[in-house]
């Protein structure tokens, strides 16, 4: 991840991608500059691939984002986009441990006292009673065991009984050289962000992103998303 090669993004973050060319506003996509996942990820993919949870993941791009402490680097809460990204969102956490914190902007309600985080040593199970949101980790060389790493908070007091889903907080505690991987109502119910405050040193994420069913197999634009599929897993790609 050459210096030279990084460019300024949001909020006190640096980039690099590795991906297509897309107007997420349009819905248009095109292979443009894309050259494929860069070399150093081939050996990662061969690994991920070896947990049931990712052993069909293809993805078609992969952004490095640096976080640094003293640019105020952070990313606000947010879904990824959902017509071109596909159920499985990875991220692989480097250099240094963070908190990933997760939030929902759903006026329903919960009882808390039935909500709880289930932890073993390969996943993380927010069980709320109505729905189960899921976050599965993974560590250097075996499955990180998060007991006690992960957290419910509520965001302010709002005395006994149901509370709202805007009033809780899950707090996921990301080592350094550890992988989660969102899917289900982790990407689609809950938003994902990074405070400033939880940045104490510098950071490097690697996120890698599938296609969604429009650009797979029997899809509307399945020959589009075989093309970049294709480039992707040559894995000779720079930066665009």
């Amino acid at each position: 991840m050459d210096r030279d090669e990084w460019k300024p993004s949001q909020s006190g973050r640096n980039k690099q991608d590795y991906g297509p060319k897309v107007n997420f506003k349009k819905h248009k996509l095109k292979v443009g500059c894309f050259s494929g996942l860069p070399c150093f990820s081939q050996l990662l993919m061969d690994r991920m691939m070896q947990h049931p949870v990712l052993k069909d993941f293809l993805p078609v791009e992969q952004c490095n984002l640096e976080y640094r402490p003293e640019q105020g680097s952070a990313i606000d809460p947010h879904f990824d986009d959902w017509w071109l990204w596909g159920e499985r969102l990875v991220s692989v956490n480097l250099l240094s441990e963070t908190i990933l914190s997760m939030s929902c902007d759903s006026e329903d309600f919960i009882q808390l006292h039935h909500t709880e985080m289930v932890c073993n040593a390969q996943s993380c199970v927010l069980v709320t009673g109505n729905s189960e949101s899921l976050f599965h980790f993974y560590g250097n060389n075996t499955p990180t065991h998060c007991t006690g790493s992960c957290s419910v908070k509520r965001t302010s007091d709002t005395g006994q009984g149901p509370v709202s889903y805007n009033d809780v907080e899950v707090a996921i505690h990301m080592p350094r050289r550890s992988l989660i991987a969102l899917y289900g109502d982790a990407r689609y119910k809950w938003k994902h962000g990074i405070y400033r405050q939880d940045i104490k040193s510098r950071r490097i994420c690697s996120t890698f992103r599938e296609l969604s069913a429009e650009f797979s197999h029997g899809g509307k634009q399945e020959e589009l998303g075989k093309e970049l599929l294709d480039i992707a897993l040559s894995f000779q790609g720079v930066p665009v």
